[in-house]
């Protein structure tokens, strides 16, 4: 269990079959309860729910500058473990994931130094997944 409690987190997607093949295999997300019309997943210790809708909205168009990168909004992840996020940067560049942002390490040499890379599940919602070398440096200004 996590030293803080989890979150929970529900979202849309368009295919409940490409949501589990994305969270539940490439991500290594291991499945909880579900029906036809939705899915719990084991989002690295927190929780998070694809509901089927007919109208997900896909991702917005928006986004914000941040290291000379246009980093989506919204979106939403998770902090790893710095050798458990290289493990998943590798496992997702072997399987020709395409990245919004490819992974690379942001704010290089500043406080909050991080690795950190984006990319879209099958239903468009952008996902960050970032580590820091030093977790204390994760609120760092």
């Amino acid at each position: 269990m996590n030293p803080i409690p989890p979150f929970h987190l529900a979202f849309p997607v368009d295919d409940l079959a490409a949501a589990r093949r994305f969270y539940g295999e490439l991500l290594e997300c291991a499945e909880g309860r579900s029906s036809d019309r939705w899915i719990d997943f084991d989002f690295f210790g927190h929780q998070i729910v694809a509901h089927l809708t007919d109208d997900p909205g896909g991702s917005s168009e928006d986004s914000n500058p941040v290291d000379g990168h246009d980093v989506p909004v919204p979106h939403f992840g998770v902090v790893m473990a710095w050798d458990r996020w290289h493990r998943l940067a590798d496992r997702l560049h072997a399987a020709g994931v395409r990245f919004i942002i490819e992974p690379y390490l942001r704010f290089e040499g500043l406080p909050g130094e991080q690795a950190t890379m984006f990319l879209l599940d099958p239903s468009g919602n952008a996902l960050e997944f970032k580590s820091f070398r030093d977790a204390d440096q994760l609120f760092a200004t």
